[in-house]
């Protein structure tokens, strides 16, 4: 199977990192309402491809994960007057009748964001630490100029993306730059 490669752009024959063995990560759906289109999507087309290594003999481990925590959640709760874990719930119990009725399996593992808050505040600590990212106006922000490679995937000289940036987010004078 050939799998286009975004960073060279050509399609390349698939090949595991370990004989045998096929490990996805798919970033899941936040759980602040119904899924969409634009999150069945992943959720079909990672399932099919999933069930075709599976079939191909290989053993897969995918990992799907669920953002229970992040500033929509918070307005959806603050909304309706409940806390943020019966918000998650309430849409995961749905994401689960929505993937059932589309026929996807579960994944390996769902791991949720609030279970794992101790490892991403380290992950944002040690970029901090290294001078990739900064805070400013109690949020975390990321230095994309500091990081040489970033725009490499999208093919995207920095410069180029900066053109647009102030136009997508408005950075007021918290961010040090639009990127």
């Amino acid at each position: 199977m050939k799998i286009f490669n975004t960073l060279t752009r050509q399609k390349d024959e698939f090949k595991p990192i370990k004989e045998g063995e096929v490990k996805i990560y798919a970033c899941g759906p936040t759980v602040y309402n119904y899924i969409h289109i634009g999150n069945a999507r992943p959720l079909c087309v990672f399932d099919v491809l999933r069930r075709y290594f599976e079939w191909r003999g290989f053993k897969v481990n995918f990992v799907q994960n669920f953002t229970d925590i992040d500033d929509k959640l918070i307005k959806k709760a603050n909304a309706e007057g409940i806390t943020v874990p019966e918000v998650a719930e309430r849409f995961i119990g749905e994401f689960w009748t929505d993937a059932k009725g589309l026929n996807v399996r579960e994944a390996t593992v769902h791991p949720r964001a609030t279970d794992n808050i101790e490892q991403i505040q380290g992950i944002i600590s040690a970029l901090v630490e290294n001078g990739y990212a900064y805070s400013a106006g109690g949020d975390v922000y990321f230095r994309a100029k500091k990081f040489d490679e970033y725009g490499k995937l999208s093919h995207q000289p920095l410069e180029d993306l900066e053109a647009g940036a102030s136009e997508r987010v408005d950075s007021g004078d918290i961010k040090e730059d639009p990127m």
